[in-house]
C-alpha cells in the first residue's frame, strides 16, 4: 500500500512551532499514530516504524520536541531555551496530538510512546483526544531502581554528569559524549531532580500533573536485556496511571531482547509491529 510523506510545523501553545513528517496512506485504514520520542532522539530513528504502519493505511506523526533536531536544537538555540521537561509534554506531546486530531477528526488517536514518551503522557492536557496508549519502555528514572553497573551509571549521570558539564555550555552537551542529542539546560536539570528522588516526578513539588485523569487503556511493555528500562522500573511508571485501563506485558516470546531501541528496529515487523497492530484493530495483545 502506497502512502505520502509531508514535512510539516506543529503550532504550540506557547507560540514555537515544532518540526514534524506526515505518513499519509493512499488507501487509510481509518486509524491514526502519533509517535512521543525518547529522550533526546530525533524523530527519524521512528521512520522505518512509521513507514511500516502507513503501508498498512494507519496515518503516522512524528515530530521532535522542542530543543531536539530542527525543533530549535542548535547550541545557539538550546542556549536561549527556557523550558523545562514538563513542557515537553504539557505542550509540544499536547500540541501533536491537537494537531493530528484536527487534521484527522474521525480517525481514533493511538500514541505511541518510547522511554520518556510515556512519562510525559502525565502531563499532556490533551489527554482526552487521545484513544489509547502504547507504552515502550516507558519508566522511572530515579537511580536507586537499577542494579548493577547501570545504578551506578544511573548516579554519576545525575549526580556528575548534568551539573558539571551543562553550565560552560548553557545546555546539556550529550552529542559531545556520544549519548544522544543535546538538551535543553532546564530541562537536562528536571530530569536530574527526578533522577535523584526516589519517587521520580511524583516528587517535584513544583508541577502538577495530571497521571491519574487518564482513563484511556494502557499498553505498557518491558524488555529483557533492556538495561535503561527493566521491569520494575516501568512496573513503577504504569502504577501512576492509577485511573487508566492499564496492561503490563513484559515480553519473553520468541526469545528476542530487545533491549530499550529494538521495538522499533525493522526486526521487530514480523513480531512486535504485527502484535501492535492486532491490539490497535483487535484490542488484543497476542503473543
Amino acid at each position: 500500500m502506497g502512502f505520502g510523506e509531508e514535512k510539516i510545523k506543529i503550532p504550540t501553545n506557547a507560540g514555537h512551532t515544532l518540526s514534524g513528517v506526515l505518513f499519509v496512506p493512499k488507501d487509510p485504514l481509518g486509524q491514526s499514530l502519533l509517535v512521543s520520542s525518547a529522550t533526546g532522539m530525533l524523530q527519524k530513528f521512528y521512520f522505518a516504524f512509521a513507514r511500516h504502519f502507513a503501508s498498512l493505511g494507519y496515518v503516522v506523526l512524528t515530530f521532535d520536541y522542542w530543543g531536539i533536531g530542527a525543533s530549535g536544537g542548535s547550541p545557539e538555540e538550546l542556549v536561549k531555551n527556557p523550558y523545562n521537561l514538563v513542557h515537553w509534554g504539557a505542550n509540544d506531546q499536547a500540541a501533536a496530538v491537537r494537531y493530528l486530531r484536527e487534521r484527522f477528526p474521525l480517525y481514533p488517536l493511538t500514541l505511541v510512546t518510547h522511554s520518556i514518551g510515556g512519562q510525559l503522557c502525565g502531563f499532556n492536557p490533551e489527554h482526552h483526544n487521545i484513544d489509547r496508549i502504547l507504552m515502550v519502555a516507558s519508566q522511572t528514572g530515579y537511580w536507586g531502581m537499577f542494579t548493577g553497573r547501570t545504578r551506578y551509571r544511573m548516579w554519576l549521570f545525575w549526580h556528575v554528569m548534568i551539573p558539571w558539564l551543562s553550565p560552560p555550555f548553557g545546555y546539556f552537551p550529550a552529542k559531545r559524549m556520544g549519548l544522544f542529542e543535546n538538551l535543553p539546560r532546564e530541562m537536562a536539570y528536571q530530569w536530574m531532580r527526578w533522577g535523584r528522588h526516589p519517587d521520580y516526578m511524583m516528587g517535584d513539588p513544583g508541577e502538577s500533573h495530571l497521571f491519574g485523569e487518564l482513563r484511556m487503556p494502557i499498553l505498557s511493555l518491558s524488555f529483557p536485556g533492556d538495561t535503561l528500562a527493566p521491569e520494575k522500573t516501568v512496573d513503577w511508571l504504569a502504577r501512576q496511571y492509577s485511573g487508566a485501563q492499564v496492561q503490563r506485558v513484559h515480553y519473553t516470546s520468541e526469545g528476542l531482547k530487545p533491549g530499550h531501541f529494538g521495538y522499533f528496529r525493522p526486526f521487530s515487523q514480523s513480531t512486535l509491529w504485527q502484535y501492535t497492530h492486532d491490539w490497535i484493530t483487535q484490542g488484543t495483545w497476542n503473543t
